[in-house]
């Protein structure tokens, strides 16, 4: 008779632990995610450059921040202005949005471009059409 009283009791705590574990683990269906929020406070990354100037041509290289590893990175430079008014250099960074499966972890990556232009010139930086902060090396 003890041995069935055991049973009962050890069946008793094991059914208690388990709902007590299902009630406690949230649920898919629970966690609602907004996409269109996500989108408009995604940030600009930040962009480190460095520009290194050698007979008339400017070698503009740096690393800017990506969603995951398996975002493309593309720059160019374009020279804006006139030389009557104030010129820069514009760097356009393009980041598709990748479609495939990746680990979704910020990862810095590289990026290096070239612009025939005189010395001294500042340098702006676009990443997908929107100004972005920039840090010089």
């Amino acid at each position: 008779m003890n041995r069935m009283r055991l049973w009962v009791s050890a069946a008793i705590i094991a059914f208690i632990i388990l709902v007590a574990f299902a009630l406690s683990v949230p649920h898919t269906r629970d966690v609602k995610v907004d996409v269109e929020l996500q989108l408009e406070t995604e940030n600009i990354p930040s962009v480190v450059l460095r520009d290194s100037f050698k007979k008339g041509v400017h070698t503009i290289s740096g690393s800017i921040e990506a969603p995951n590893a398996c975002t493309s990175v593309n720059a160019s430079a374009t020279l804006v202005g006139d030389v009557s008014s104030k010129e820069s250099i514009l760097v356009i960074i393009s980041m598709p949005s990748d479609s495939g499966v990746c680990l979704q972890a910020p990862t810095r990556t590289s990026f290096q471009t070239t612009i025939s232009a005189p010395a001294n010139l500042p340098i702006s930086v676009m990443v997908n059409g929107s100004l972005a902060s920039t840090t010089s090396l």
